[in-house]
């Protein structure tokens, strides 16, 4: 098993605070002959549609020197996990999860943004020092 992201607790704390039930820590599944291991699932019943909402979630802490090896290593898994996920669990959103110091600085660069929209990049933007969820984007 994966070590768990630094941010893995507090992101889960915040989607459980937005009313997320955690249905699998990690979400593991199988593609093909590869094996994969996102860092969350979670459902979330929506009352006046009476239909389930369900996410995946990939928590990354950007703590390296270096960003844009992060957001390599970061696109890399979200890209594959998307393409497995897509396939076996299509009702499944996947979104990576981005500190909210990484966001305003990093991926606010043309490259980063450009990359968003290119690969359609969900993020969840969670604060690291306060907790808490700053921002979805879709």
């Amino acid at each position: 098993m994966a070590a768990k992201d630094i941010y893995h607790d507090l992101v889960r704390f915040a989607l459980e605070q937005e009313g997320w039930l955690i249905t699998a820590d990690p979400l593991t599944f199988s593609f093909g002959e590869v094996n994969f291991q996102v860092d969350l699932g979670a459902e979330r019943i929506i009352a006046a549609q009476k239909d389930n909402q369900k996410i995946a979630v990939e928590i990354k802490s950007f703590l390296k020197s270096s960003a844009i090896t992060d957001f390599y290593a970061a696109l890399g898994q979200f890209l594959s996990y998307r393409l497995a996920l897509e396939t076996i669990e299509p009702d499944r959103l996947l979104y990576l999860a981005i500190p909210l110091d990484t966001y305003n600085t990093f991926f606010q660069l043309t490259f980063a943004k450009i990359a968003i929209t290119k690969y359609e990049l969900k993020l969840i933007i969670y604060n690291s020092e306060k907790g808490g969820i700053s921002q979805w984007l879709n």
